[in-house]
């Protein structure tokens, strides 16, 4: 699969049902060795993108459990945050 394919997908928390963000507008971590996506880092900002910014989602690439057409849904019981 391609980044452009992944680009405009959302990703969806099937734990807590709660839209975590959009591909497009995240970070990949690839492993530059085999070049295979280890994680998703999902900017995490307040309501509107307006005040602070929250600490960073990180989602293991072994959370996800679907893609679907329009979005990708993950299994992460407690979100990771990026510090």
């Amino acid at each position: 699969m391609r980044y452009s394919e992944l680009g405009g997908k959302e990703i969806i928390n099937v734990d807590s049902g709660e839209r975590m963000g959009v591909v497009s507008q995240s970070d990949l971590v690839i492993d530059p060795k085999t070049g295979s996506i280890e994680s998703i880092i999902v900017p995490n900002t307040g309501m509107l993108k307006i005040g602070r910014k929250k600490d960073d989602v990180m989602i293991p690439w072994k959370s996800i459990r679907k893609i679907g057409s329009e979005m990708i849904i993950v299994e992460q019981m407690e979100a990771e945050e990026e510090r």
